[in-house]
């Protein structure tokens, strides 16, 4: 079994001479074309994705301007987790002693230098051969909680191919244990020491994160109010109860792995036996050429959250909104799921960290 590593699967090369307007032509773990259509130049939207815009390229934001406070080394017994008041404002800081920390995840926290009175918080996962340093970096979730006062936790994974456990029976499984329950902890330390809103406490990610973010959703209910998850997969659709906990499920990932939504349904009930509870409102992300995880993705993602929610498999809307590129459409199904696909774009979809913050109902 493969080791989970987005980089290796995204190792296809891509039998295309040019890419087309709005197509990926680089990146992080990029293999494909690097040469856009005319009319068009290959621009970097960030670290991990460049895209072909019209016109000329213009230049890539500017990494976040505060300064990074890095202790040295994860640890689940250093330091004793700091209250809001001494967390240091602009910075990221990491902090330790959050909770149970099966897998020793290393956890950093952004505070704005205006904290909203009981803040948002926003859990952020990084995506694969990524860090919490690295996402912090390139995305501006830091920035924008300058403007709307809300904190946000960067976990940082600890596998050598630096991707999530999305896989294990024990991160599937509420309070079963790796990753997803040290991501869980520090949302609840954030909760009871930073006082930050427990309503309004979401996870977003992006391919490996976009996962965990899929999984904190249907095993963490309670938790997290909302989650975006960008270019992921449906929860439990990497499970691989015998396998180690990182990894890679190439069924899955190629978009093989094709249930009903009662049956996607079910692993959300298995999850968390028991729970009568309301499940976090979901945004999910794809493009209609991602080779790494294929698009089936993305629909089995909507087979699954319809269900959870009740609502029909038809969109009640189907539409290109303003902020969003030419070729991308937002099929909404009812006010706790959209999903957006796409088109000609690759692994994975661009940010829309702006767009995010109105769908959890922070900006």
């Amino acid at each position: 079994m493969f080791k989970l590593s987005i980089a290796l699967a995204s190792l296809v090369t891509l039998a295309v001479a040019q890419v087309a307007e709005w197509g990926q032509c680089g990146g992080i773990g990029y293999a494909g074309s690097t040469v856009c259509a005319a009319g068009t130049t290959c621009t970097e939207i960030n670290a991990y994705y460049s895209q072909c815009l019209p016109g000329q390229a213009s230049a890539p934001p500017p990494p976040s301007t505060p300064t990074v406070s890095q202790p040295s080394g994860p640890s689940s017994t250093g330091t004793a987790p700091p209250g809001l008041a001494s967390i240091p404002a602009s910075t990221l800081t990491q902090f330790s002693n959050f909770g149970t920390n099966p897998n020793n995840v290393a956890m950093y926290v952004y505070k704005p230098k205006t904290v909203q009175s009981n803040p948002a918080l926003i859990v952020a996962s990084h995506y694969c051969q990524g860090s919490a340093q690295d996402y912090y970096e390139g995305s501006t979730f830091a920035q924008l909680a300058e403007t709307y006062g809300y904190i946000v936790i960067f976990p940082s994974s600890p596998w050598s191919g630096t991707c999530w456990d999305v896989s294990s029976t024990e991160t599937l499984t509420h309070n079963g244990g790796s990753d997803s329950l040290s991501i869980a902890n520090a949302a609840r330390f954030a909760i009871s020491n930073w006082g930050v809103d427990a309503n309004r406490v979401f996870a977003v990610g992006t391919s490996s994160g976009a996962m965990m973010t899929s999984v904190l959703a249907g095993a963490y209910p309670d938790v997290f109010k909302a989650g975006i998850v960008d270019s992921g997969v449906a929860f439990g659709c990497f499970a691989e109860p015998n396998e180690a906990e990182d990894s890679w499920n190439a069924q899955c990932a190629e978009g093989q792995l094709i249930l009903t939504g009662q049956q996607w349904q079910q692993k959300i009930a298995t999850a968390y036996p028991g729970y009568t509870g309301s499940y976090p409102r979901m945004q999910v992300w794809h493009g209609t050429i991602d080779t790494t995880l294929y698009p089936q993705n993305f629909y089995e993602e909507i087979k699954q959250w319809t269900t959870v929610f009740g609502y029909p498999s038809t969109p009640i809307s189907n539409v290109s909104e303003s902020y969003l590129p030419s070729g991308y459409s937002n099929s909404t199904f009812g006010p706790n799921f959209q999903a957006i696909l796409a088109q000609n774009v690759g692994h994975t979809v661009p940010l829309f960290e702006q767009q995010y913050l109105e769908f959890l109902g922070i900006a």
